[in-house]
Order: C-alpha cells, then structure tokens, then sequence
C-alpha cells in the first residue's frame, strides 16, 4: 500500500531544489527524492555556471521565456541571499566575415526575446576589451554572467529546509504509475502523493509513464579544459553557435580561471570519462578566435552531459514542461530536455510549476 504525501519532487538539482524551495514556501509539505550522496551532482554541477541572457533561443519558446525571466530572478535571488556571482558580460565572436549575418541575427533575437540589447563591436572594439581575441567583429551582451552553482544550490537547500521541506539522499525512484493512482516506486516503498514533479535530469524522460515504453532521452557529452595560469580574457568570449550547443568558448569562474568548452559529443549513455583524444580540436577551435594559445597550459578539467530529446540530427528541441493538461493526471508535471539555459531558468521554471499545480 502506497504511503500518502503531499508535494514530491524527483531530483535535487537546481531545477528540482528550485521548484521543491517555490513549493515549500506556498505553504506546501515537500519530500525531495534524490538517488545521489549529495545535490547537484550531474547536469547542474557540470556546465560552464553562465547566467545566460536569452540570445539563442527562438522567440516564444520555454527556453527564451523561462532564460529571460529566469535572469531577472536569478539576480535578484543572488543579492538576496548573498550567492556569488558576477554580472561579466560576454562577447561573441565572428572570425569570418560570414559570420556577420549571424551576429545581425544575434541582435535581431535578443530584441525579441527582451534579452537586452547587443552592442555592434568593430575589430578595434573588441581588440581594446579584449586583446587577446582575434576576430572581425562582435556583439556584446551586458546582462551575461557566472554564478557559483553550488553556493546557489546550497543556498536554495537551505531555503527549502528553513519552510520545512526534506531532501533524501540515495533514494533511487524506478518507476512512476498512473493506472489507477499516481504512485512513485522506490528502494522498498511505495508514495502516493498528491503532487509530483518528474525534475530528474538525465532520466527524466526514461522516468515518465507519459511519454510511453519507446520514450527517451539523447546525451550531448561535453569537455572542459582549464587553462593553467593567469587569465588572458575579462568577460566570456563565444565563437558563432554551432550545432548541438554554443561552440568551444570562453568561460571564467570566479577566480577568474578560464576554462574553454564545451565540445559535443553523442554519447548511449551517462559516462563522464575525459577523453583526451579531442585535445587537437579543441586546440584547433580555440586559436580562431585566441590565436595566442600555449597549448601546454591546457589541462583536463571535467564533462558534462547535456539531457536531450532530439537526436544529433534533428533540430535542437525546446524545454517540456507537461502539467497535468498534458500527463493527464492531476497534480502530475514532467520537466523533460531541461539542458541550458535550464541552470540560468531554474527559478522561472518553478514559478511555471507552481502555477501549474498550486
């Protein structure tokens, strides 16, 4: 017999602990299932920490909506309780002069997603904001930042568990039900409750009763190098996107390290092994835009995987939020290809599920 709760959540990343923290402070009893040791161990802690200003995605879309929004909240939020972060700006790059029409296109989009406005930089400009970049124009966006993820994390915990709402670690879900009643299998257990939030990453999709037996999730594998050192950049610096994600580019924490990535690379499966067999890529992407580039200084940092609904040859899909219109279950949302900017959204993303379910 299935235990009754109110409001469960599945995944403590920053999309979960996000929507679980908005859940607690309606006044709601929230229990987070988490199979790992600790919060935020896949997507949410293995991304460049960029608050994204809402550039790329089409207009109208979750992920325009939910970054542009996200980033005012995210903000806010940061000042609030004291999350580090630096609002450093990020320049993108053409190296082409066929690329302009993709920088115009660039401007064009962030118009319409009330990203805030893209400043035209000459060659000169960017030479003098940032010397070590060769290229032959570029914009600016000004509302681009980094933030430090697992303070945010720590501190969205800690807002949960002040209204009351529990996280448990290494509690494994292996099924959600709908036949009859909404129910969630566990390690030994069974919870009925009356709200449930499918917010589990990587396995989302495979999670879902709704999308059915052939549904599931693609993987975009990425590498990080760290450049060893100190740091020839001040802002962030994007090539031209490319597809699958946004090109090699430059990010720096916020120490100021630099760290180039990421690549894409199709995966069956999670697996986070550094494959070093890239380094000449990498190398060869980086020097088009930092022609300066010591290879020596380049050292393995990380991966991360990217949770996507389309495969390498499709188009790039959108975010899914399915609430209860669409799982057909009352109380019952699924949050599914939550990839980037999902970190930069996450606090809009909980707002979208509390409206949906409260």
């Amino acid at each position: 017999m299935a235990e009754k709760c109110d409001c469960l959540v599945i995944g403590a990343g920053a999309v979960g602990l996000s929507v679980a923290r908005a859940l607690a402070r309606a006044g709601r009893e929230v229990l987070v299932l988490e199979r790992h040791e600790s919060f935020g161990t896949e997507t949410s802690s293995r991304n460049s920490e960029v608050i994204h200003a809402g550039i790329y995605y089409p207009t109208g879309s979750l992920k325009a909506r939910t970054c542009v929004r996200g980033k005012e909240l995210l903000y806010e939020y940061c000042d609030r309780y004291h999350v580090p972060y630096e609002r450093i700006g990020k320049i993108i790059v053409a190296t082409t002069n066929q690329q302009f029409d993709a920088l115009r296109g660039y401007q064009r989009q962030a118009k319409e997603n009330g990203a805030g406005e893209l400043t035209w930089l000459s060659q000169r400009d960017v030479e003098k904001l940032e010397p070590a970049v060769a290229c032959r124009a570029g914009v600016l966006s000004h509302s681009t930042g980094i933030i430090d993820s697992h303070s945010y994390m720590l501190s969205l915990l800690g807002d949960l568990e002040a209204h009351n709402g529990v996280v448990s670690y290494r509690t494994e879900v292996s099924k959600i039900t709908i036949d009859s009643a909404l129910t969630v299998v566990c390690d030994g257990f069974e919870l009925a409750p009356a709200v449930l939030v499918n917010s589990s990453g990587l396995a989302a999709p495979a999670l879902s009763p709704v999308r059915g037996p052939t549904g599931r999730g693609y993987f975009a594998k990425g590498h990080y190098y760290v450049l060893s050192g100190l740091s020839p950049f001040n802002r962030l610096v994007y090539p031209v996107a490319e597809p699958g994600g946004l090109g090699v580019h430059v990010t720096l924490d916020l120490a100021h390290q630099t760290r180039f990535g990421p690549d894409v690379a199709w995966i069956d499966g999670p697996d986070y092994t550094f494959e070093t067999s890239n380094l000449e890529r990498f190398i060869d992407a980086i020097r088009r835009y930092y022609p300066d580039l010591d290879a020596t200084r380049l050292h393995p940092g990380y991966t991360g995987i990217r949770p996507k609904l389309a495969p390498a040859d499709a188009p790039t899909s959108d975010f899914v939020i399915n609430g209860p219109e669409q799982t057909g279950v009352s109380g019952y949302v699924d949050l599914l290809g939550i990839e980037s900017p999902g970190l930069t959204a996450s606090l809009a993303i909980a707002e979208w599920v509390v409206d949906l379910v409260v």
